[in-house]
């Protein structure tokens, strides 16, 4: 039985505005042939003036979709306390966009890691694999999971204080390599430093 304290994250936007498409159309379009043999013009009219180019729409995002990156372990809920007490703005825009669905983009993330150097051609470009939401030492965490063949975990340790002041302010970049192919990138939130006031 599943522990109730324990929650799936990924429920952000899983809805496909293409299949959404897809089906408005595909049911105008279908109301539309019947109208026709029913000789019912205005229904018949209806259904070919609007299900007709809501089909080829969707079918132009389908070819256009990027589906959202799943969690690859579920977030508990001292987790999801942690992100709304700590998590910077930028945290929160990355796990928003790389778990819902995109169009026009061929991957997650991909201009970022242009500019960061790490994509110098699409076949050579690390893909987003998973995404986590963890803590470390009372910190809120956001790990990428990217599956990365072509480029070695030195090339992304150079790039270790880009990433980190790409991401920032208010957050430290780890690096580490739990397989051959595999980097994970850690977000580490953190806090602003409060300034001390001065004693009279």
């Amino acid at each position: 039985m599943e522990n109730k304290s324990v929650k799936q994250s990924n429920n952000v936007a899983k809805t496909s505005l293409s299949i959404l498409l897809l089906w408005v159309g595909g049911v105008l379009t279908i109301i539309g042939f019947i109208a026709y043999f029913q000789d019912n013009a205005t229904l018949n009219l209806a259904g070919f003036f609007y299900g007709i180019p809501v089909l080829l729409g969707g079918l132009a995002l389908k070819a256009a979709e990027l589906e959202p990156t799943p969690y690859s372990q579920a977030t508990s809920d001292d987790v999801l306390t942690l992100r709304k007490q700590q998590a910077t703005p930028t945290q929160n825009q990355v796990r928003s966009d790389v778990t819902r669905y995109r169009y026009g983009q061929e991957a997650h993330l991909d201009d970022v890691l242009e500019r960061l150097g790490l994509s110098p051609n699409d076949a050579e470009r690390p893909v987003l694999a998973g995404v986590r939401e963890a803590s470390l030492d009372g910190s809120y965490v956001l790990v990428l999971e990217f599956d990365t063949p072509k480029v070695p975990f030195a090339k992304w340790l150079d790039k270790q204080q880009k990433i980190e002041a790409f991401f920032g302010p208010n957050v430290r970049a780890e690096l580490a390599q739990p397989a051959g192919d595999r980097v994970e990138v850690s977000l580490v939130a953190v806090p602003e430093a409060k300034p001390v006031e001065a004693t009279p």
